[in-house]
């Protein structure tokens, strides 16, 4: 993955590093958090909040394989 260095309004890195120590995330992983909630949004703005949050965390069962198989029947 590639880095990049940016500059960043004091306020969002506050925010972001008592959220990410609340959530167990590092200040960085934090911020791309929510950038990632924020594209996601941005790209599907009529999907709800909580419905971009589970497809997330959905994602990540599916890379650790944790998903159970679904009985339509």
């Amino acid at each position: 993955m590639a880095t990049a260095s940016v500059r960043l309004d004091q306020d969002l890195v506050e925010k972001a590093t008592i959220m990410g120590k609340a959530l167990n995330r590092t200040m960085p992983k934090q911020i791309e958090h929510w950038a990632k909630i924020g594209e996601m949004m941005e790209d599907n703005p009529d999907l709800p909040y909580e419905f971009v949050k589970q497809a997330i965390i959905s994602k990540a069962e599916k890379e650790v394989g944790k998903l159970e198989p679904y009985d339509f029947g």
